[in-house]
């Protein structure tokens, strides 16, 4: 399967292994770098290809788990080491010290459902936990919304790709489609909980 990177996913998936398809997880779900992973296809695919043999789905679903709330915690550590000290900087045209502030606002108010609606949302997802961390959001709290959110997409992703595998036969050739699918219709509850935030606001 070729995503619309041309990358064959599933021969990236069954070369790198489990280790790889942990580590990938790990870096999108809170290291700078990780947002040019496909993590949403990755994890749909990986259930697609245990469905056919190819990985054992409860192994998967705990690497997949165990690496989306580590890699999220990393994040989350990244941003309370570091953020403060660079908004501690004179303010800049880049960097102003209100802009915490209102970070932090942000996540006393709406860092849980964030956190939670950021997993599905590409590139998001890897910088919503390093803001929570600027934001100095309790990490007990962080924690809970991390575990959570970590286990609705990185669990559930695998299952659908592995429950469709199962039970539609032929399922293989329609699943760029299916990842595309995925990728927009997860990304409407973030979209529209945006909306309503700024209409709130305005009012």
């Amino acid at each position: 399967m070729e995503f619309l990177t041309g990358i064959n996913l599933a021969a990236l998936i069954e070369t790198v292994g489990y280790a790889g398809l942990f580590g990938i997880i790990f870096a999108e779900s809170g290291l700078l770098f990780g947002f040019i992973f496909p993590g949403d296809s990755l994890l749909f695919t990986a259930g697609f290809l245990a469905s056919q043999g190819f990985g054992n789905i409860i192994t998967l679903a705990a690497l997949g788990f165990i690496a989306a709330v580590l890699g999220d915690s990393a994040g989350y550590a990244f941003g309370k080491k570091f953020g403060p000290k660079i908004f501690r900087r004179e303010d800049s045209w880049f960097f102003h010290r209100a802009h915490l502030e209102r970070t932090k606002r942000f996540y006393e108010e709406h860092g849980g459902t964030t956190l939670i609606l950021a997993r599905f949302m590409p590139v998001i997802r890897t910088f919503a936990p390093i803001f929570a961390g600027v934001g100095n959001m309790p990490y007990s709290l962080f924690l809970c919304y991390n575990i959570a959110g970590g286990f609705l997409w990185a669990v559930g992703l695998l299952l659908l790709g592995y429950t469709l595998g199962r039970v539609i036969p032929g399922i293989d050739r329609y699943l760029i489609p299916l990842v595309i699918l995925i990728i927009v219709v997860s990304s409407v509850p973030p979209l529209l909980h945006f909306l309503k935030e700024r209409r709130r606001q305005r009012t």
